[in-house]
């Protein structure tokens, strides 16, 4: 940690910014915390998909911008440029994906899956992305750009099982 670097429990847990910053709370999760992010991102996710699939998208337009001050804060608070332990990306970006795949639970757990892969494995240019983009907005980007290629994968997947 660097010098003037705030645990994490106490950045969750210290402020409104920092508690969503870290998915409420669940970045603190040994393992796989951006996973656990996208878990506690589940019942937003539900919530908006309650919304006309305009205000959904509406909505999470205003959950990333709203984000990148919010990343910002909490890498600064912790010491690092993008801590595993920040999730507002991941919380984001599965909402976005949510949003825009197919509806149905089988598709909310295909999204579920599909942007986990892509946010792990990060194919080009989310890695570009990741590399070159930074504070909030690079903690936020790469994920935006993951939930991307996730409901481009779902739509061709609903589009070839439909034909």
């Amino acid at each position: 940690m660097n010098a003037g670097a705030l645990p994490p429990r106490r950045v969750a847990f210290g402020s409104l910014r920092g508690f969503l910053a870290l998915g409420f709370g669940s970045g603190l999760s040994p393992w796989a915390p951006g996973t656990a992010g996208t878990v506690a991102a589940l019942p937003l996710a539900c919530l908006l998909l309650l919304l006309p699939a305009w205000a959904g998208a509406a909505v999470v337009v205003l959950l990333y911008v709203v984000g990148v001050p919010i990343c910002e804060y909490a890498a600064r608070a912790l010491g690092k440029a993008d801590p595993g332990a920040i999730v507002w990306d991941e919380v984001v970006g599965f909402c976005l994906v949510a949003v825009l795949a197919p509806a149905g639970l089988p598709w909310l757990l295909a999204a579920f899956v599909a942007f986990r892969f892509f946010d792990i494995v990060k194919p080009w240019p989310i890695r570009w992305f990741e590399r070159r983009v930074k504070g909030g907005a690079g903690i936020m980007i790469d994920d935006v750009v993951a939930a991307a290629y996730a409901v481009i994968v779902l739509r061709l997947a609903e589009h070839f099982l439909a034909a």
